[in-house]
């Protein structure tokens, strides 16, 4: 399969924080190899490059692209198997690899398919994902015969989760892979722990024919809300398509988000680490941070993205971080990456350790009204303009703004958010008040703003 001379990805592909397409159009095997081979071009220094892969259909023949393409910059490949992202995560930590390659469509449609890097432990991320289009267009490639072997991780990685699970009370337990790349590894975490556990989903299935493999969309959980209620389960977990995001519902039947959730990981966290620095993201409900500051923990406010965050925790030793997509990321007694399954575990440990039930301490949350996340279709081109004008709007009018990411405007009804996606032609939006009329200010205050800026709002 050796290739030479330059290549060009889609410019479509290449994005902040990984790269995805269209099987076939905008992503084929050549890109794989492409990327498998200036990765390897890119790497500072020598050493083997862990590869695995998820459940889609294309993904094999995706796998074998990026190995031949590290074998012929001079790699050694090691392929960890399949399984979900944080398992290769888990592998070159492990394995003091020089880097990893996750093949991977995450929780896009099963067309979709793509890659997760990291350099060492690292991210790999925003200009380094350039570099590798720089490289390829160059064809300024390394050269050599790597060679590559089995190094099948699902057995350590499960073992290595369940040495942080704390024993307690039984539970009953609904787990939903979603035939997402997390269901082999789900079923053998389920039964390994103690309790009652159901399964649903666990089969994994590139064509994902029960429901799509998202848990931050509700219309996903609806068979995992029904076999909760019909089996009497403590709590029910899902997954995304590839593992590293979490959705959770209660025993009666609530979703918890991640940003309701953090504050139970952060009760747990912070009980054996007092002071403990805890990151969400822009886009976390102020309740969030209110509590990790009542509970004597230093709450730090960051830009949302998986990488961003990651690279926080390293820069301030933060030990729990999380966001409201379901990215969670512990660094107490593991690695600082997100790790849905993991989470699931410490989240388990910390309820059978608690008197009261999840549906409990969530119903002692407080609860202000906000909206989910308003997406306004807005031009690459045009949306980080878009927020600069309205910062520079907010600035003349003396508003109390964080600019961590977009900027988010405290008033006296509670806050709202503007930022552009990093990912897509929006500008993504989030409002949260303590009272209904509040709550309808801020929407109006947020509407006004980007109407300012010649971009329509439309109905929420």
């Amino acid at each position: 399969m050796s290739r030479s001379g330059p290549h060009r990805f889609d410019p479509t592909i290449l994005r902040e924080y990984d790269i995805r397409g269209i099987v076939g159009d905008t992503l084929t095997t050549d890109d794989a190899y492409a990327i498998g081979r200036t990765f390897a071009t890119g790497l500072e220094s020598g050493g083997a490059v862990c590869v695995g892969y998820d459940g889609r259909l294309s993904s094999p023949e995706m796998e074998e692209a990026v190995v031949a393409g590290l074998n012929d910059a001079g790699t050694e490949a090691v392929r960890v198997g399949l399984g979900p992202t944080p398992m290769l995560y888990f592998a070159v930590n492990v394995l003091g690899a020089a880097g990893g390659i996750m093949v991977s469509g995450s929780h896009n449609p099963p067309e979709y398919t793509g890659f997760k890097m990291m350099r060492g432990a690292k991210p790999f991320y925003g200009d380094d994902i350039l570099n590798l289009g720089r490289i390829a267009a160059a064809g300024d490639y390394a050269d050599g015969s790597g060679t590559n072997r089995a190094e099948p991780m699902l057995e350590r990685y499960v073992t290595r989760i369940l040495q942080d699970y704390t024993p307690g009370r039984a539970l009953k337990v609904a787990w939903d892979a979603g035939n997402g790349a997390a269901g082999e590894a789900m079923a053998l975490l389920a039964s390994r722990l103690p309790g009652e556990h159901i399964l649903l989903n666990e089969t994994i299935d590139g064509t994902f024919p029960v429901h799509h493999p998202d848990p931050t969309v509700p219309e996903n959980l609806e068979q995992l809300r029904g076999v909760v209620a019909a089996e009497g389960c403590d709590l029910g977990i899902a997954f995304d398509g590839d593992g590293d995001r979490i959705g959770v519902i209660d025993g009666a039947g609530e979703i918890l988000w991640g940003d309701q959730l953090m504050v139970v990981w952060s009760a747990d966290v912070l009980k054996a680490n007092p002071g403990a620095t805890i990151i969400a993201d822009v886009k976390a409900s102020q309740v969030l941070f209110d509590k990790i500051a009542e509970m004597g923990g230093t709450p730090l406010m960051w830009r949302t993205g998986h990488s961003l965050i990651k690279a926080k925790m390293a820069e301030t030793g933060a030990l729990l971080s999380g966001e409201m997509s379901g990215h969670i990321f512990f660094a107490d007694r593991y690695f600082g990456f997100d790790d849905a399954l993991y989470a699931a575990v410490r989240l388990l440990g910390t309820l059978a350790t608690r008197t009261e039930s999840l549906a409990d301490i969530r119903a002692g949350l407080p609860h202000p009204l906000n909206t989910p996340e308003l997406r306004f279709p807005c031009s690459e081109a045009r949306k980080f303009e878009v927020v600069t004008e309205v910062a520079a709007r907010l600035a003349e009018a003396g508003a109390e703004v964080s600019d961590i990411d977009g900027v988010r405007v405290r008033t006296e009804d509670g806050w709202w958010l503007l930022r552009a996606s990093n990912t897509q032609d929006v500008l993504v939006g989030r409002c949260e008040g303590d009272t209904a009329e509040g709550l309808d200010r801020l929407k109006a205050a947020l509407a006004a703003q980007v109407r300012a800026s010649g971009i329509e709002p439309p109905e929420f």
